[in-house]
């Protein structure tokens, strides 16, 4: 049996305790290393009450932590405005800057974005141990404060490219961070409808960098305002977060449970006080202090749970969604479609899903979402399959690519969009959560960077036929690993979940 074989076993042992255990026994008492998985099956098909907590009072409202939540996906939102700011303006910021005939220096302007943020998601988890969610949130805004307004007020080539490395840099560190901190100020029983939320953020600071990029092409030097108009959330961001509550998880792993205490207050109300400490202090292992190697991320009772955060961050990609998301209007141009209306079904189909997705995701769980969304996306795949091949033609080949290319980003965003980073930060352990989830986040940006890099060359090589397929394989792995090794976190604590995954030394 391989090494990732024998963790992925116990990693299923260890559910079959969180499965069997009632919900007033001791976490600790209740762990047995059975290995059926029929009993993994049953796990996965309990339903949380939803209701009442082990204390018998009701749930805490969701409305206290709302707006915590609502200040934190400004990180999200800036994260799809930038992801798409150039989308439109590409074209005007050449002929600005003296570059139009120079494709490698347009590419420049997209990729050095990417590639900052790369390095940004490494060092996310470090930053976020050291200073906490807020100022990191803070250390998010500002480098696309400054990144943005070098953009907005270059003169040349190279101060976009200082500028939009400054940005990137910024969305590296957000999607982590935001991931983490929804997951640890929401109430259980809406953290994924919570959750859902980030990925509706992106959705719509992509849309805006569309409609506010519109008047690009007819006025000169529009695609400054474009950058100028992100200052503006970035700023806020920076500022409410002075205002917004602190993790207390964060606080309660630093010894400093009594400002745990007041942040709890102020996230559930005062009743669930007691009942959110004795919960910390259950997961408790006495290591919570110690640093975190970055070596303990690949071995040992840890690496499981960063083995598949990764896998699935790396089928996401892998899934084609960012070739999809970046190449879209050159698929609707080769059949007269204009890019401007491409982009906006494209954006359409992408909120419509995250909306679906956030009213399910505290229904039917994670893993049916994801279950559902590989499956659907692997059929619109075979719809642009048969819509490139000699078996279509004319109307039925443009209702086949364009109807399938929609299909494809709606399942994409029912489940494989958001549930991905929602479900790491609740499965990874709170004492290394914040770098694993860095770790994983990094392979998200590797494999991105690589199929946006390879697409257009692949498509002419092999051809769509060959390469649709290849994508569509990749989602039905998708469906099969996500079967295997994914069970449901609905419902839970993230310190129930912390304890039913990883037995006590």
């Amino acid at each position: 049996m391989s090494a990732a074989e024998h963790y992925l076993s116990d990693f299923r042992q260890g559910f079959y305790n969180f499965a069997m255990r009632g919900r007033h026994l001791d976490a600790y008492s209740a762990y047995k290393r059975v290995a059926s998985k029929d009993h993994i099956n049953a796990f996965d098909r309990e339903e949380s009450s939803g209701l009442v907590n082990a204390k018998g009072i009701g749930n805490p409202s969701w409305r206290r932590s709302l707006p915590h939540m609502l200040v934190a996906t400004l990180s999200s939102f800036l994260f799809g405005y930038h992801l798409g700011v150039v989308n439109e303006t590409l074209d005007s910021i050449s002929m600005d800057l003296g570059f139009s005939g120079n494709p490698l220096a347009k590419g420049l302007v997209v990729s050095t974005c990417l590639g900052a943020a790369f390095f940004g998601s490494i060092f996310s988890g470090w930053i976020l141990d050291g200073v906490g969610h807020r100022r990191a949130f803070q250390l998010c805004a500002l480098p696309m404060i400054i990144g943005a307004s070098m953009s907005a007020t270059t003169k040349s080539l190279w101060g976009m490219l200082l500028g939009r490395i400054f940005v990137g840099t910024g969305m590296g560190i957000g999607p982590p961070v935001a991931a983490i901190y929804v997951s640890e100020i929401s109430p259980a029983f809406v953290r994924g409808t919570f959750g859902s939320f980030t990925q509706i953020a992106t959705c719509l600071g992509l849309m805006g960098s569309l409609f506010i990029g519109l008047p690009a092409k007819d006025i000169v030097g529009w695609w400054r305002v474009c950058f100028w108009v992100s200052t503006v959330p970035a700023a806020v961001l920076a500022v409410c977060m002075e205002f917004c509550a602190e993790s207390p998880q964060w606080l309660f792993k630093r010894g400093r449970g009594t400002e745990a205490e007041a942040e709890f207050e102020k996230l559930l109300g005062a009743a669930h006080v007691k009942f959110a400490i004795a919960e910390l202090s259950k997961s408790d292992r006495g290591d919570e202090l110690e640093a975190v190697k970055f070596s303990e991320l690949f071995y040992g009772r840890h690496f499981k749970m960063v083995f598949i955060g990764s896998t699935i961050f790396a089928l996401q990609q892998l899934s084609g969604i960012n070739a999809v998301f970046y190449f879209s209007s050159t698929v609707f141009k080769s059949f007269g479609v204009p890019s401007d209306l491409a982009n906006i079904c494209v954006g359409i189909a992408n909120l419509s899903g995250s909306v679906v997705a956030m009213i399910l995701m505290d229904k039917l769980g994670r893993k049916v979402l994801l279950l559902g969304s590989f499956s659907g996306m692997a059929v619109a795949m075979g719809l642009q399959v048969i819509g490139a091949s000699s078996y279509a033609s004319g109307s039925g080949a443009l209702s086949l690519s364009v109807g399938g290319m929609l299909l494809f980003v709606l399942m994409f965003s029912l489940g494989a969009g958001p549930v991905p980073s929602l479900l790491l930060s609740e499965i990874l352990p709170g004492r290394i959560r914040a770098k694993a989830m860095s770790v994983c986040m990094a392979v998200h940006w590797v494999i991105n960077f690589f199929v946006g890099l390879l697409f257009l060359p692949l498509l002419e090589q092999i051809g769509p036929i060959v390469l649709y397929t290849i994508f569509a394989t990749f989602c039905l792995l998708a469906v099969i690993f996500v079967k295997r090794n994914v069970v449901e976190t609905k419902g839970k604590s993230l310190q129930e979940i912390e304890i039913a995954l990883i037995p006590p030394q």
